[in-house]
């Protein structure tokens, strides 16, 4: 396994200390019962410690390879509890809190970063991370625009990190087999894909607010354009709606069952793509995502995806329509639908075959923030890769354009690029406030 150049200090310092004085060294450098030595361990920055990322945290915690040395957050009451909450697991207070995640960036000690922040802050931060040095998890959706799909991908190779994206279903068994099966073609001939995702939220007023106590907004709005608070963010989801910060649920809820497609098949190996939809924006309320949306793709092959927010076909299989979200395979011989931890089929009989010892499988993960601190350790690729989240990001970016101009467009995924429409890719890249838009260049 390559070191960083501090792992090696570390080793080095800890291999001269027991030459030296070996009676003197403490117990806990070797490792104490099922505690791995410090340099067995990784230590973590938690960037966005609300309800998502703080429950990440949590599960690190869980992890006896882990210690999380610090915790970030712009609303003061967020950071502290957080803080808290890691104090009181260690029995001490270790763990520093800021608000500026630079200066979590800075430190040497720190060996990843996991980045739970408003949308439109996750790639800006993944980007300066990676050139830090630091390994990434990051939540799901990536980028508001898929530009910064693409230059976080390429930061994460330029830098050789590990990177893990943040949809937690493939860490789950359930949906781990569903797309085993899809990829081993047991429900026959795959002929389309139906995805289904919670709707977006319209509505809000965008009249100015004072600016909450406890927190720092203008670090909030990043690269954001500037504008006046208006009861957004407000430490809830309201921000999750507005396109200056999100692309709304298209991308946010979508990126579940999104990525669960991507994880079953490869969409973008054929290609290009005939892109169309309808959608509904109302550009005079502060959520201003596009909502109602319904969205079709024809693969090169023949093969349709319909993904929608509302709409949803009449022949919905009861079982489905009392789910919010999943990715419906259909077939020649039957369907296969994964959702968060489970699957569903007809015929029932398609889960009970059984897969040869020369089928195609898929990784396995213990849980989605361990199998990031195993790989971070081991320097293998996490069970939801770099590729994986640009390929099943792609989708939501295309269809939000296509359904903002309101024509279909082509897009060649091999290429990642609209065809013939300069108008239409336009809406592939975004303006960055300074200082932050060098980060995007």
């Amino acid at each position: 396994m390559p070191y960083t150049r501090r792992q090696f200090l570390r080793r080095a310092a800890a291999a001269a200390a027991i030459a030296a004085s070996p009676t003197l060294v403490p117990g806990n450098a070797f490792g104490i019962g099922d505690k791995p030595a410090p340099s067995n361990r990784v230590t973590l920055g938690y960037l966005g410690v609300g309800p998502r990322g703080l429950l990440n945290c949590r599960e690190a915690l869980g992890c006896a390879e882990a210690q999380v040395l610090a915790v970030c957050d712009v609303w003061d009451h967020v950071l502290q509890r957080a803080k808290q909450t890691v104090d009181g697991h260690y029995g001490n207070q270790d763990c520093r809190a800021y608000v500026d995640f630079r200066e979590v960036l800075a430190r040497d000690d720190i060996d990843a970063v996991s980045i739970a922040t408003p949308d439109h802050w996750h790639v800006p931060m993944a980007v300066l991370a990676a050139e830090a040095g630091k390994d990434i998890s990051l939540e799901k959706p990536m980028g508001v625009a898929f530009a910064e799909d693409q230059a976080c991908r390429a930061a994460v190779r330029r830098y050789n990190r590990v990177f893990q994206y943040g949809t937690e279903a493939r860490a789950r068994a359930g949906c781990r087999l569903a797309c085993e099966l899809i990829r081993n073609g047991r429900m026959g001939e795959l002929r389309e894909i139906r995805v289904k995702a919670p709707d977006s939220v319209p509505g809000g007023s965008r009249a100015p607010r004072p600016v909450p106590d406890g927190l720092h907004y203008d670090l909030w709005l990043g690269p954001a354009p500037w504008r006046p608070y208006s009861g957004s963010p407000d430490n809830g989801p309201g921000w999750y709606h507005v396109y200056d910060y999100a692309l709304g649920f298209i991308a946010g809820w979508g990126a579940h069952p999104l990525d669960l497609l991507v994880w079953a098949y490869d969409a973008h190996e054929h290609g290009p793509w005939e892109v169309e939809g309808t959608g509904r924006i109302n550009p005079a309320d502060r959520n201003d995502a596009v909502y109602n949306w319904d969205v079709r793709i024809r693969l090169a092959n023949g093969v349709t995806i319909s993904y929608w927010g509302t709409g949803v076909p009449k022949d919905e299989d009861p079982r489905l329509a009392k789910l919010n979200n999943y990715a419906q395979f259909i077939g020649s011989e039957g369907w296969i639908a994964p959702y968060y931890n489970h699957m569903l089929c007809e015929p029932e009989s398609l889960a009970e075959r059984t897969l040869g010892t020369d089928a195609i499988r898929l990784p396995h993960a213990a849980g989605q923030e361990r199998n990031f601190i195993e790989c971070v350790l081991s320097r293998q690729t996490p069970v939801a890769p770099i590729d994986d989240a640009v390929h099943s990001d792609m989708i939501s970016h295309v269809a939000d354009i296509a359904i903002r101009c309101g024509r279909k467009i082509v897009w060649d995924p091999a290429r990642e690029e609209i065809v013939g429409d300069p108008q239409a890719s336009r809406g592939l890249t975004r303006a960055y406030r300074a200082p932050w838009s060098r980060v995007m260049t």
